[in-house]
């Protein structure tokens, strides 16, 4: 009679769950090779590098210009070992994080300020479609291959790449 693979549990052939601790049998991975093992040295989670080991340089740099959340990319991006050599996706990764920085200027400095006169204000809207814009514009340059820097922006992500070497 099989056993469960997670607890040791007595269990049916037919069983696709286990009675005592609920994990689904058959297909289950054994208990040393699995997230749910028990605590030891090979059970330590697994670090953010794992979950971009399929993710390629264009995609993880594609991911990066996402309008608002790319920045929470980029900084995985950066931090993590897979790119660290990867000077095009770093490029990437700085580029969209001072494209963020931009947006959070004209949205929490520059619009507040702008509600006072109808030309700033429309200034202020100007601003905000060229922000986003250019996290389009980058999203396609990006996902056919093209290395686009974006005036001061690129420049700024330049140094940066080159700073870390």
């Amino acid at each position: 009679m099989p056993y469960c693979t997670q607890c040791g549990t007595q269990v049916q052939p037919a069983d696709v769950f286990c009675a005592g601790c609920g994990t689904r049998q058959g297909a289950a991975p054994p208990p040393s090779s699995g997230p749910s093992a028990s605590p030891g040295p090979q059970s330590a989670p697994k670090p953010a590098n794992d979950v971009l080991q399929n993710l390629t340089g264009r995609n993880a740099s594609l991911l990066c210009y996402i309008p608002v959340v790319g920045w929470i990319v980029a900084i995985v991006v950066l931090a993590s070992e897979k790119f660290r050599h990867e000077r095009e996706v770093r490029f990437h990764a700085f580029q969209s994080l001072y494209l963020f920085v931009l947006y959070l200027f004209v949205e929490q400095v520059f619009s507040p300020i702008a509600r006072h006169s109808e030309s700033t204000r429309f200034l202020s809207q100007i601003m905000q479609i060229v922000v986003f814009g250019s996290w389009i514009f980058m999203l396609v340059k990006t996902s056919q291959g093209e290395n686009f820097r974006l005036p001061i922006l690129g420049e700024l992500a330049d140094r940066s790449v080159s700073e870390q070497r």
